[in-house]
């Protein structure tokens, strides 16, 4: 069975992700996948440099600010690049998926239901948490500044519209009640896993 795990950027996901990883649970990082395929697909490559320009790269590597500075303000921005990106980091998590142990796996992606993913997973896991506290935590982790993360959250879909389209919730608020919660997730997701 393959669970999506979404979340907003501060929300708590990759924390509950390596939770789950701590169990035993095999997690794809969507994020870290789209990264590495962005420096070795080469078809991916010159996607984006068809896309966005030679700036895209400098040095022969993926220049991360000059991208990000683009697709966060530009709504069709974002969508030309999950064009080009979200095909190959889904051929490559079925792949993955296919060389896994265990009842279930897990897709961990901020963007799961904008970028359509929903359909490739069996159940969906959203980690929400209030806008401040997300805002804090990305600071914190970040070191930028409230009105770049409030701008990052505003092009992301709201708390309710991911809450309504996720077969599950998990609000994050604090650490210490993230683990009894992934156990139990755990509990849920190996016993659904056994109708797959």
């Amino acid at each position: 069975m393959k669970v999506g795990v979404t979340g907003g950027i501060g929300s708590g996901k990759s924390t509950v992700c390596r939770l789950f990883a701590q169990r035993g649970i095999a997690v794809y990082d969507s994020d870290a996948a789209a990264k590495r395929l962005m420096g070795e697909d080469a078809a991916l490559r010159r996607g984006l440099t068809t896309c966005f320009g030679a700036e895209t790269f400098r040095g022969g590597e993926l220049d991360r600010g000059y991208l990000a500075a683009i697709v966060f303000s530009d709504p069709q921005a974002l969508a030309d690049l999950n064009a080009l990106v979200h095909p190959a980091v889904m051929r490559d998590f079925d792949a993955w998926a296919a060389r896994q142990q265990g009842s279930y796996v897990i897709l961990e992606s901020a963007i799961l239901f904008e970028a359509g993913l929903e359909g490739s997973v069996d159940k969906t896991l959203a980690v929400l948490a209030p806008r401040e506290l997300r805002i804090e935590r990305t600071c914190r982790r970040d070191g930028c500044d409230a009105a770049q993360v409030a701008r990052r959250i505003a092009a992301q879909l709201d708390d309710d519209t991911v809450s309504a389209r996720a077969d599950y919730v998990l609000v994050n608020i604090t650490e210490a009640e993230l683990a009894p919660a992934v156990a139990e997730f755990d509990r849920i997701f190996s016993h659904e896993a056994q109708r797959y």
